[in-house]
C-alpha cells in the first residue's frame, strides 16, 4: 500500500505523513518504509538537519497506521489518539537526514483495548537498527 492509503488511516497529511509504503501487516504488527528523511523540505528539519529524536514520531505514526489498518479491517472508524508516553527509547545515530536509502520500521502491538494501546517499535536503516522504544496512546 502506498502513501495515499496511509493518509486515509492517520491524521497526518502531506509532508507530515512520514511513511510512504506499507510493506506488510497483520493483527499484531506492521512494517513500513520511507525515503522522505532525505527530503530537504522535510517538515521536521531544523536548520537543515533532521535529528534522530524525530524517529519517535516515525514510531508513533507506525502505531497509528497499524491502528488504522485494524479499524478498517473491522469495519470501524479510525479513532484519533494522543501519544502519552515514550519509554525505553534508544537512538543509535545522531541524525537521519544524511542516511542514504530507506528507513524501515516494525511496530508491534503489546496491548490494546477500547481506551488505548501500547506498542514497541524498532527502526532500521540498511538492515541495522538505529532506534527502538515503546509508546502508549490514549484514544479520544
Amino acid at each position: 500500500m502506498a502513501r495515499e492509503d496511509i493518509e486515509l488511516l492517520i491524521p497526518h497529511q502531506g509532508a507530515m505523513c512520514l511513511w510512504e509504503e506499507i510493506v506488510e501487516w497483520d493483527g499484531e504488527h506492521v512494517r513500513l518504509r520511507s525515503h522522505g528523511h532525505r527530503d530537504p523540505a522535510h517538515p521536521l528539519r531544523h536548520v537543515g538537519r533532521l535529528h534522530a529524536v524525530h524517529l519517535c514520531e516515525y514510531g508513533a505514526q507506525a502505531m497509528a497506521v497499524h491502528g488504522g489498518l485494524l479499524a478498517r479491517a473491522a469495519g470501524e472508524t479510525v479513532r484519533p489518539g494522543l501519544l502519552v508516553t515514550l519509554r525505553g527509547v534508544e537512538l543509535h545515530v545522531e541524525r537521519i537526514d544524511e542516511l542514504a536509502g530507506a528507513l524501515e520500521v516494525e511496530a508491534r502491538c503489546l496491548i490494546a483495548d477500547a481506551t488505548g494501546s501500547q506498542y514497541q517499535f524498532a527502526i532500521q536503516h540498511g538492515g541495522v537498527e538505529i532506534a527502538h522504544g515503546r509508546a502508549a496512546v490514549l484514544y479520544r
